[in-house]
């Protein structure tokens, strides 16, 4: 007696379809026989997933067969839908479109088109810039080891005169099919590697490859916001493909340089500046040189030392937005490291109406001071 299908899958009978093809992915991958070699049970399993698999995926199977049960996908034809279908034939021809990728990788095949298969690889290339180039956005030329076309044989491997040969194997299909259990995959050709052909008298300059290895220098537009750790796509800067085919593509990976007195977190920048005292005290207007133009910051009255002020939209450019960062300034308050008289004669005047006047204190072994305090 045939076990329940939504329990062979282990799921229930309201389960969407897409619940139905994840249960049915991980139990193919679990049983299948490539994997579980000269096991009859799993064989039987595998078998028995994919026919409940085949009709719980048809919508039109699966509601014949909860109306019905097993005997809608009866193979002797009395089921109340006679001719409609017949019970499951044991073809796997269509597993490969559910798994996709997987199965390739289990077997060592290759979904992928030919061109993408066979295109040229990428390349990267780690570039450092200032903050300023991140703050405006700049170009930037770069010298780069690159596969390039051979201007001999103009990409085809051959010798002038000598065109490829097609490859026995694949009859230039580049892919050779091979059958592996219920499976009929197709792999890259072992003996062109892909090509289609062979080369019969290799060009001398690139001695068969197509591609020979040389120097290019590439303008990359750098956009203003980028960051630690951006990658940027140079499309078809990459090495040369094969035989003609296209080229693959450049990443370049942008790193920052740090400038001495910034510090960058996020798309925000902060520096610091210093004051005096009696600035900070009454407050001023200061200009604060940032990378690209001076920013002017106020300053406000009884600025305490440490406080950080805010200067929204004066940070970094948000890359692909037309918005800011902020700048930070954090307020450093310096002590004059020498005063003339008049000067320490108003210092002391303040300090005595604040009544900030000890006795003792060490300022009177200052001759001026020591004027004052006789």
């Amino acid at each position: 007696m045939k076990r329940d299908y939504y329990e062979v899958l282990g799921v229930s009978k309201n389960a969407s379809s897409d619940e139905i093809k994840s249960a049915y992915r991980k139990l193919a991958l679990k049983y299948h026989p490539d994997k579980n070699p000269g096991n009859k049970g799993a064989e039987e399993k595998f078998k028995e997933i994919n026919e409940a698999y085949e009709v719980l995926s048809d919508a039109q199977k699966r509601q014949q067969y909860d109306t019905f049960g097993h005997d809608s996908i009866s193979n002797n034809g009395s089921g109340p839908f006679q001719g409609n279908y017949t019970q499951y034939s044991g073809d796997f021809s269509n597993v490969g479109d559910i798994f996709g990728d997987i199965f390739g990788d289990i077997f060592g095949g290759k979904r992928n088109s030919e061109s993408s298969q066979r295109r040229g690889e990428d390349l990267r290339y780690d570039l450092e810039i200032s903050y300023l180039d991140a703050m405006n956005g700049a170009e930037v030329s770069i010298n780069i080891s690159r596969k390039d076309i051979c201007s001999i044989c103009h990409g085809t491997g051959s010798k002038d005169g000598f065109a490829p040969k097609q490859c026995p194997k694949c009859k230039g299909k580049g892919q050779v099919r091979y059958s592996q259990g219920f499976f009929s995959l197709s792999q890259e050709c072992p003996q062109c590697k892909g090509r289609g052909n062979f080369i019969d008298k290799p060009c001398y300059e690139c001695r068969g490859e197509g591609t020979i290895r040389g120097r290019k220098t590439v303008t990359v537009r750098i956009p203003a916001g980028v960051d630690e750790g951006t990658s940027l796509k140079v499309s078809g800067s990459g090495n040369a493909g094969p035989s003609g085919y296209p080229s693959g593509d450049l990443y370049v990976v942008i790193h920052m340089k740090q400038t001495a007195g910034f510090k960058r977190k996020g798309d925000d920048l902060y520096t610091e500046v210093s004051i005096s005292f009696s600035q900070a005290a009454m407050g001023v207007e200061y200009d604060v040189p940032v990378l690209r133009e001076h920013v002017k910051v106020r300053v406000p009255s009884s600025t305490q030392p440490g406080t950080v002020l805010r200067v929204r939209e004066q940070g970094f450019p948000k890359l692909g937005r037309k918005s800011r960062g902020d700048l930070y300034v954090k307020i450093n308050v310096s002590v004059p490291k020498s005063m003339n008289d008049a000067q320490k004669r108003a210092l002391f005047e303040y300090a005595k109406s604040m009544g900030e006047v000890p006795k003792n204190a060490q300022f009177q072994n200052d001759s001026f001071f020591k004027k004052i305090f006789k």
